[in-house]
């Protein structure tokens, strides 16, 4: 049974692949080489599979050209899309700069407006006391002086009475004669006092009303310059208060933070005081003194920004190279945590602080090149590596938009760039967050 399997398919190969003899000839001899069916068959499977590998590899070569071609073109997308997106950053936050300038003129326009008030409310309210005593003075006297008339009148009604009655003669008539004329004189010039004191007293009177008059006009002044005031310190202190918050740090307690170690009292912040009788505060001193809480709370939110990186280290023409997260390693190829972000622009280029801070660390560290560390308030710290020249030593204190190095391409790099780093607590957050943050404000 085998043997015909044998010799059937033995038959069928010899149809297809007939036997062949490759003959090798040399200068002494010659011999050949018997090519059977199933050894032509086995080196026809051979080739077949080699060539259909071949196009295979070539095909995946191929679509992956064609899929990093298109990876290529869609990065570039991404990267135009990002640098437009960049531009309009750029454009809102000088909007956003100017209208912080503005509003602090507005501010500071405010804040003399109501210094002159206040001295203007000093002086009317000391006027106004003035007025009552003058005019509880000529009351008095007034008062006074129709006593006196009144007495006068019943002295004289008594002694023409007296006269009526005794049937005094002519010599009696022209003795009493005197304390008549007397009489008269005093009269007369105790209605003459009298109209004198009453025309004081309309005179008080309008003056008076002129003065409430001009309390009310100064009232609504003092109402407008609030509320302009008021704007104010929305427009400044609203911005700030959103920065911190989009970058998830907690503004209440990092207000107490400031306000401990800037903890002195008294000076131009002081509560406001308009009376000294010991009178409950009139509303117009509660309003003012909530705006003076409102404008220590803006003076905390500048002085705590000041301490937090709410800028860019790079200040000269740049573009991101890389972002914060996990990335494909720009060495091996594999795929590793990056704790920062990449700046990349020319060689030499001028790197700045983000933030008022104290240099912990400005020489070489491996992976990171040349690197400064900077630790600020709030537990943060900035990290700036691959610097070419370093600008700061240990132990220097440095402000925010102070230089403290040059771009370079020194440590584990593929190119010039600053890797900026954002550490608090020790761990390393996204720095965009502190950068976008700041758009709105600076």
């Amino acid at each position: 049974m085998r043997t015909r399997l044998g010799i059937k398919i033995h038959s069928i190969l010899e149809t297809y692949f007939p036997e062949r003899r490759v003959f090798l000839k040399s200068d002494n001899d010659t011999r050949f080489i018997r090519l059977r069916p199933g050894t032509q068959l086995v080196a026809f499977a051979g080739s077949a599979l080699l060539v259909a590998w071949s196009i295979i590899a070539t095909a995946v070569i191929l679509m992956d050209s064609i899929g990093s071609g298109n990876f290529r073109e869609q990065a570039k997308r991404d990267q135009r899309t990002y640098q437009a997106r960049l531009n309009d950053l750029s454009s809102q936050r000088d909007i956003r700069a100017s209208e912080a300038l503005a509003a602090q003129e507005r501010f500071n326009v405010a804040l003399k407006q109501i210094s002159i008030m206040q001295s203007e409310l000093l002086q009317s309210e000391t006027h106004r006391r003035e007025l009552e005593t003058g005019i509880d003075v000529i009351q008095s006297t007034l008062r006074e002086t129709m006593q006196d008339r009144e007495a006068a009148r019943d002295q004289l009604a008594s002694l023409e009475g007296s006269l009526e009655e005794g049937g005094a003669t002519t010599v009696q008539t022209a003795a009493n004669s005197a304390p008549i004329d007397f009489l008269a004189q005093a009269l007369e010039r105790t209605a003459k006092e009298r109209d004198q004191v009453v025309a004081e007293a309309q005179e008080a009177l309008l003056q008076a009303d002129r003065m409430t008059q001009e309390i009310a006009l100064m009232r609504d002044q003092n109402d407008t310059i609030f509320r302009q005031l008021e704007e104010a310190m929305t427009v400044s202190v609203a911005p700030l208060d959103k920065m911190f918050r989009s970058a998830g740090m907690p503004t209440d307690r990092i207000l107490e933070t400031v306000r401990r170690g800037y903890s002195g009292q008294g000076g131009p912040l002081a509560p406001l005081s308009f009376t000294t009788r010991g009178e409950a505060p009139s509303a117009d001193t509660l309003r003012a003194n909530r705006l003076l809480n409102q404008m220590d709370r803006l003076n905390l939110y500048r002085i705590a920004a000041q301490k937090a990186p709410f800028a860019n280290p790079v200040k000269s023409a740049f573009r991101f190279t890389s972002k914060f997260g996990f990335r494909r390693d720009p060495k091996t190829g594999g795929r590793r945590m990056h704790s920062g972000v990449d700046f990349a622009a020319g060689l030499g280029t001028p790197l700045y602080a983000t933030a008022d801070g104290v240099v912990t660390h400005s020489g070489w560290q491996s992976g990171y090149g040349r690197l400064v560390k900077i630790q600020h308030e709030f537990g943060i710290e900035t990290r700036y590596a691959h610097m070419s020249r370093l600008r700061v030593k240990v132990g220097q204190r440095v402000s925010r938009g102070q230089q403290i190095g040059d771009m370079g391409a020194s440590g584990r790099v593929t190119g010039v760039h600053l890797h900026y780093e954002v550490r608090v607590g020790g761990k390393a957050v996204n720095p965009m967050i502190y950068i976008k943050a700041a758009n709105d404000v600076f």
